[in-house]
């Protein structure tokens, strides 16, 4: 976000909305295609794992 609003500032003044959704498109594309788009904050592994567990708990307690 801090870069789209210091390339915002830079601009100015868009002339209409697409241009505007046209920079922050490209800046995101920008994000996806370098090593922060391939970062991971929470490992899904470990919730699927979880949630396995609990449905054996489940079915064992049936």
């Amino acid at each position: 976000m801090k870069e789209i609003r210091r390339r915002t500032k830079v601009v100015g003044a868009f002339p209409d909305g697409p241009s505007a959704l046209m920079l922050g498109a490209a800046q995101l594309r920008h994000v996806a295609g370098t090593r922060w788009g391939s970062k991971r904050y929470l490992n899904m592994d470990l919730l699927r794992e979880q949630e396995l567990n609990q449905k054996f708990e489940l079915e064992e307690a049936i």
